[in-house]
């Protein structure tokens, strides 16, 4: 029978150091937009504000600076996060009024950067030249080029296959890998420990880099065609799957465990009967889910020469031929509906 043990609380100076970093960011973060967006892009109209390190530097000094004035008073938003701030009676809300009012102005500052960065124009939007050309691109795309039917069809088998082989190769990996990864496992020795944070930190590196970034490496690596395309996304599956294969090891009941340790099982034993058992249906989910990712995401590595029908529909809009790239739309929208329909019932069945 497990024991749950209470989480002992953190000592007072590592919450009110929590807090003062939490103040900190907050203000350099409010500093640093309102100086470079309210004051540089919009007061002084600078399209492109010149940028230089020492900016974000002086706005961390600046935040650092009010995080340590703010710390003996109720302004503290990161005292409120960390449950320092208390109401000295039901009426003392002002303290709290403050912070409110300080995460609102840093959310509406982020709200406006965007807005900015975006360049969001309602006016070019609007505009007769680009609503004459969406309205061209449109009428061809609603008019396909039924001629390339066959050609597109093909091109997409061998999408298909490609992020079938892709999910396929990768299953096994990461079916190994995710036991490695899963810190309930991992954390009895320090040797244990090393390599599961070794794993965690590769497998993060690997899934931070999309596959269309993945795509164009092996592209120059084995040359352009559809074994770059498998290879990114056979990558970039494993990542993936080892991460959720990983968590779902992570959140599974103890007891069976427990009880095939007290018999005195070998550790591989213990994984294979009291992990796996708990596991296989979720895992089979995650996989179907996985390749139907994988069907989507080799329509667009195609883009940089990662074979498939993402590849042909780069040519046809590279010569603006819209017929025919509104002909790939269909098949391609087709292809996704119906992976999605069957993926969709079969996870339904596993269940």
């Amino acid at each position: 029978m497990s024991q749950i043990i209470a989480k002992k609380p953190s000592h007072p100076a590592i919450l009110y150091t929590k807090a003062i970093l939490l103040d900190a960011f907050l203000w350099s973060y409010i500093a640093l937009v309102a100086y470079k967006v309210i004051y540089d892009r919009i007061i002084l109209d600078n399209r492109y504000p010149e940028f230089t390190w020492s900016q974000p530097l002086n706005a961390l000094l600046l935040g650092l600076a009010i995080s340590l004035l703010f710390i003996f008073t109720s302004f503290s938003v990161g005292k409120s996060t960390m449950g320092l701030l208390k109401k000295k009676n039901e009426d003392d809300v002002s303290g709290f009024k403050i912070n409110h009012l300080i995460f609102y102005t840093a959310l509406i500052l982020t709200f406006v950067t965007g807005y900015i960065v975006s360049q969001i124009s309602v006016r070019e939007f609007f505009s007769e030249s680009g609503i004459e050309g969406a309205k061209r691109i449109f009428t061809a795309l609603l008019n396909p080029n039924f001629q390339i039917f066959e050609q597109g069809l093909f091109a997409a088998i061998e999408t298909i296959y490609m992020a079938f082989i892709a999910t396929v190769v990768a299953i096994p990996i990461a079916f190994i890998l995710g036991f490695f990864a899963a810190r309930n496992l991992m954390n009895g020795n320090p040797f244990n420990f090393f390599i599961y944070n070794t794993i965690r930190a590769i497998l993060n590196i690997s899934r931070s880099i999309e596959p269309l970034v993945w795509a164009i490496i092996f592209s120059v690596w084995v040359g352009i065609g559809p074994f770059s395309g498998m290879l990114a996304l056979c990558l970039h599956s494993i990542a993936s799957l080892t991460k959720q294969y990983s968590e779902q090891i992570e959140s599974i009941d103890n007891g069976p465990i427990e009880a095939i340790t007290a018999t005195g099982a070998h550790p591989i034993q213990i994984v294979w009967f009291g992990v796996v058992p708990q596991i296989v249906l979720p895992y089979l989910s995650y996989t179907i889910y996985r390749w139907d990712i994988n069907v989507r995401m080799a329509t667009i590595i195609g883009l940089v020469g990662g074979g498939g029908i993402g590849n042909l529909l780069m040519q046809y809009q590279g010569q603006a031929r819209w017929n025919e790239v509104g002909m790939l739309v269909i098949i391609i929208a087709s292809i996704v509906w119906v992976m999605d329909w069957a993926s969709s019932k079969l996870r339904e069945a596993l269940k």
